[in-house]
């Protein structure tokens, strides 16, 4: 019998952990060669880990909620013959550092036997160190939210928890107030029912990819200063090109042509033309990103959203970025996308028409500098110059609007940027081929 030992697989350049969400697969089961596991949610998507082995998981390494570092071992699973892996020290798979110095004892008996804690109520994420450390010192959930944080993307870790307990233990010293007992404080359940109130309203808490999408709203509107331009455009000759080729396209590409690879092709084209927009901000520092990646939000079954990313969009052409966008939209309601799919976005587009917004003012998916917004296409009265003069007459119209940030980009380069998108459309070649 060997050992094999099952990592959290590299999930895309800039993801560096995960939150264990479920395991699919308890100690004494048996596992087939590529079945999943066990699920995983990174701060962008939910996906499952696979298993490279066929055998029977003998030991899990990290629980529920826990969060786990890239190459982590996570279980391990007893296969029949091949050589021998070493068996992983648990303690040294901690996701932390054990107990220091510093630790009381009584912590560090609770970390050791791993415990976790239950703050599952919140949208942060804290590690097993301070989950434990909490419980210990009896920290409630509404306590732990509050500390302000000193590690990466402002998470919490032992030193700014031990500051906090040495900080409530003065208080209640100099004060001469007993802490209440943690034993009378009611868990909250990781899946409660919903509540009815004065028995019509109902209290449904969030899920997890909601509360991360309110984060990160909340967070791009106090972080960017907001500014919008609009613009009207006659996309009539698309409209017509569309309707006549549909058909020809699907049957000889396989693929069904809508509006959105028209769109971000032109935007993939601007944004060429001003690279300005394809940009983005870290503090003081202005970050000129060298590929056009295209980020298009798509609605899941749910409800929510998500960003899938279309890399090097300038570099396809027509045929190729409708495969890029079926692909990631199918994929996307499928709830399929791998982590890697949602990252490297340098620009945004999202299309409020598809339910029936004629415009809208989009937040700016940060650290990005702008974002698209496509409204409805409608018919509307519209006045035609000719040599011969003006008359009135049926156009296929739509607005796009532009949110960018004022903190970087000027009027003169939001505006340009939007009008460039505009003149793309409106001057679509009726005869071109795919």
């Amino acid at each position: 019998m060997a050992r094999f030992e099952l990592k959290l697989p590299k999930m895309g350049e800039s993801v560096a952990e995960a939150t264990i969400t479920n395991w699919l697969k308890k100690v004494g089961e048996t596992i087939d060669m590529d079945e999943a596991v066990l699920e995983i949610a990174t701060d962008k998507v939910d996906s499952e880990v696979p298993s490279e082995v066929s055998g029977t998981l003998v030991e899990i390494l990290f629980q529920v909620d826990d969060v786990v570092q890239v190459g982590q071992t996570i279980a391990i699973i007893e296969t029949e013959g091949g050589a021998i892996a070493a068996t992983p020290e648990v303690k040294s798979e901690v996701p932390v550092p054990v107990a220091v110095a510093e630790v009381a004892k009584t912590v560090e008996v609770a970390i050791e036997a791993s415990v976790p804690a239950d703050f599952s109520g919140s949208d942060k994420f804290f590690s097993p160190l301070v989950k434990n450390m909490a419980k210990t010192e009896g920290i409630s959930l509404t306590e732990l939210e509050s500390i302000t944080g000193s590690g990466k993307d402002g998470r919490v870790n032992k030193e700014d928890i031990l500051k906090y307990i040495e900080t409530r233990k003065s208080q209640v010293t100099s004060s001469n107030v007993v802490a209440p007992a943690t034993s009378n404080q009611q868990p909250k359940t990781q899946n409660p029912a919903p509540v009815s109130v004065n028995g019509g309203d109902e209290i449904v808490e969030m899920d997890r990819m909601r509360k991360l999408i309110s984060g990160y709203m909340v967070a791009s509107v106090q972080t960017s200063a907001h500014v919008q331009s609009f613009i009207e455009v006659d996309v009539t000759n698309i409209v017509k090109w569309r309707d006549k080729v549909k058909a020809t396209f699907e049957k000889r590409e396989g693929e069904k042509l809508t509006f959105t690879p028209i769109m971000m092709e032109a935007v993939a084209k601007a944004l060429k033309d001003f690279p300005g927009m394809n940009i983005s901000v870290d503090g003081d520092f202005i970050i000129k990103r060298k590929n056009i990646n295209l980020g298009m939000a798509a609605a899941l079954p749910n409800g929510n959203l998500i960003v899938p990313v279309i890399k090097n969009a300038d570099q396809l052409n027509l045929v190729g970025m409708a495969k890029a966008v079926n692909d990631l939209g199918g994929r996307a309601k499928a709830g399929k996308l791998k982590p890697d799919d949602t990252q490297g976005g340098t620009y945004t587009v999202t299309n409020v028409g598809t339910f029936g917004s004629v415009f809208g003012t989009p937040i700016i998916n940060q650290p990005q500098v702008g974002i698209l917004a496509l409204g409805a296409i409608r018919k509307v009265p519209a006045v035609i110059e000719t040599p011969e003069g003006d008359f009135i007459g049926i156009r296929q119209k739509m607005f796009l609007s532009h949110s960018y940030d004022h903190r970087v980009v000027d009027g003169a380069l939001g505006g340009s940027f939007v009008k460039r998108v505009a003149e793309y459309l409106e001057a679509f070649d009726v005869n071109r081929d795919f």
